[in-house]
């Protein structure tokens, strides 16, 4: 399992040279928020595309 700081280095590698504070900021937080949302549907579980379709099925027929 790839420690944090073994994520970051991969992740700052993939960045371009002339890349800025900014441009890492944003990245590692959108690295954070889908890391979050893994582990979040390992815990909670996820739901089917048909369940998904069914429900919005469900508000835009009204």
């Amino acid at each position: 399992m790839n420690t944090v700081k073994a994520e970051v280095r991969s992740l700052i590698d993939k960045l371009p040279d002339e890349c800025t504070f900014e441009d890492v900021q944003y990245h590692l937080f959108v690295a954070e928020k889908i890391q979050r949302g893994i582990d979040r549907a390992n815990t909670e579980g996820t739901i089917s595309q048909k369940d998904v379709e069914r429900k919005f099925g469900k508000w835009t027929s009204q």
